[in-house]
């Protein structure tokens, strides 16, 4: 199965180790982007991944293509254009001190981009699945276009459709709030993936769930569930990552399924000595992704998709680099971390 993922991937600028932004001279350079991300996960289980953006035609642009390659991602359908790279720079957090993301992208290439350029015919070629997340739209509003475009292409042409909602505060600036665009894309989904608050901030569905809380009420994340499935009737499955932040270092890690039939919950995970949890959901969306696409059960793909975001946690950089493998060995039990020779 061939799978492409729309959105922008940006130059990702990080204070070294735990150091807070330019406590030092340096900063540590690599990419990184939502919809990206789940490209690489997906070329790293051996899928046959496509990424597409629209990069500057730069040396920034270029190095940008190189990396994705070197994952194995399909970078033939990325379009160059008129802009600049986004930036976001990150303040990795410990302890009691959170993690701080600053945003730097406005007049990016891809935020310049509207509806009528990307000729989808081509670009949805041999495409049996289509990913698009909730930041692409929420970046302008002629990407907000280009994005409900996407996805009545998408559909016209029978694609599977999956959108993370991944809520972003401070990207929504252009007029529009999250609802009003995220019940439109919502509604053109087969599969919807959200965490703890994108259901209730991007669709503006609530339940009595505390998504400050950093405790987890299994009950209330199936009633929220089930009340998405009912406003959106052409949603096959909702799964929900269920994140428990006692701390930047130490969080509880599971995640739900609804597929209208039975709810679903995963096995639960401690994480302790986070070495970077940005891209978690973007892990976990590609583990579900991989696991529909495999596995015969929606348990299975549910139990693959938090093994691998729960992995994830432990690698630097946006990039989930992990093998199948490594995911299977998690969800058989082997959470040891011991040598293997």
């Amino acid at each position: 199965m061939k799978t492409l993922t729309f959105g922008e991937i940006m130059l990702r600028l990080k204070a070294p180790g735990g150091e807070r932004l330019l406590q030092s001279q340096l900063l540590e350079a690599t990419f990184g982007g939502g919809e990206a991300n789940v490209a690489v996960s997906l070329a790293n289980y051996g899928m046959d991944a496509a990424f597409l953006t629209v990069l500057p035609q730069n040396a920034l642009g270029d190095a940008c293509i190189g990396e994705l390659r070197r994952f194995n991602v399909d970078t033939s359908k990325i379009l160059r254009g008129p802009g600049r790279m986004g930036i976001y720079y990150l303040e990795a957090g410990a302890n009691q001190l959170p993690s701080k993301v600053i945003y730097d992208r406005a007049g990016s290439s891809i935020a310049l981009a509207g509806p009528g350029m990307i000729d989808w015919r081509k670009a949805f070629a041999d495409i049996e699945w289509f990913h698009i997340t909730g930041i692409t739209p929420a970046i302008s509003e002629s990407l907000m276009l280009l994005a409900l475009e996407s996805v009545e292409e998408a559909r016209q042409r029978g694609i599977t459709v999956s959108c993370d909602l991944n809520y972003r505060k401070n990207l929504w600036k252009y007029g529009k709030s999250a609802p009003e665009v995220m019940c439109r894309l919502a509604a053109k989904a087969d599969v919807l993936i959200a965490n703890e608050e994108d259901v209730q901030k991007s669709l503006g569905i609530t339940a009595d769930v505390d998504v400050e809380s950093g405790e987890i009420d299994r009950n209330k994340y199936e009633i929220l569930s089930r009340k998405v499935l009912e406003a959106y009737p052409n949603v096959k499955k909702i799964a929900i990552t269920l994140r428990e932040s006692r701390s930047a270092d130490m969080n509880g890690w599971s995640a739900c399924l609804n597929n209208r039939q039975e709810f679903l919950v995963s096995k639960h995970y401690d994480i302790n000595d986070i070495i970077d949890r940005v891209g978690g959901g973007d892990s976990f969306a590609g583990g579900l992704i991989y696991g529909l696409s495999h596995y015969q059960t929606d348990r299975e793909a549910l139990e693959f998709a938090a093994a691998a975001s729960c992995l994830k946690h432990s690698i630097l950089g946006d990039f989930n680099r992990v093998s199948v493998d490594d995911v299977e060995k998690l969800v058989g039990g082997d959470g040891s971390g011991r040598v293997q020779r």
